[in-house]
């Protein structure tokens, strides 16, 4: 509707989406709702939070998969410098590890994509609320799935190793050992269930877990 029609109070919402099409028509498709105005628009997750620090939006729709930090690692910093801010978590990749990182991360609500706009607008509209917001059936896969095996310093080794580097790469990098490395490296693969490093990477990805 014409902006000079909207309720003297709408909801300002950051939209924080890494895909031009998609970013551009979520925030055409929340800005038909009457009480909803899209304050902010991002393709990575660098700016989030001084976006949010500067437009002062009331929710954060944050994708997972973005260029620089993640929404997750977003969604973390956002609870430290700006409170008052909602986090509503949407994202391709229904995963179980996403949903308790982002519950984790201090994330008021998590849905998929594939839910039709107006129940995201509700959903919105519900975290400011104070409720919290859940896909239903990943609510229940998380429940069933369990918490990650992966300790802090296993995901780290891990996500150093996505580009191929060699051990004495990751070494240098995380300031470890080689010795320490391929220690973190063997656990991680016996605790997915894998053969290698890549299927381990690969396996933690499906899970949520990285």
């Amino acid at each position: 509707m014409p902006r000079d029609h909207r309720p003297a109070k709408s909801i300002r919402v950051l939209l924080a989406e890494d895909q031009g099409m998609m970013r551009g028509a979520l925030a055409l498709l929340l800005g038909m709702e009457e009480d909803i105005e899209v304050v902010s628009q991002l393709g990575s997750g660098d700016g989030i939070v001084d976006a949010v620090l500067t437009h002062r939006p009331d929710v954060a729709l944050l994708d997972i998969e973005l260029p620089g930090i993640s929404g997750l690692d977003a969604a973390a910093e956002l609870r430290e410098q700006a409170p008052d801010c909602r986090v509503l978590i949407l994202t391709t990749f229904g995963r179980p590890g996403y949903l308790r990182r982002a519950m984790e991360a201090g994330a008021a609500g998590f849905l998929v994509k594939d839910g039709p706009v107006e129940e995201l607008a509700a959903a919105i509209r519900r975290v400011l609320t104070g409720e919290t917001v859940v896909d239903p059936a990943l609510a229940a896969a998380a429940l069933s799935a369990g918490p990650s095996p992966l300790t802090a310093r296993e995901c780290e080794v891990l996500k150093a190793s996505v580009d191929g580097a060699t051990v004495a790469d990751i070494a240098g990098r995380l300031h470890l050992s080689e010795s320490t490395v391929r220690n973190y490296l063997s656990s991680a693969i016996g605790k997915t269930g894998t053969r290698n490093r890549a299927e381990a990477v690969r396996e933690a990805r499906q899970q949520g877990w990285l």
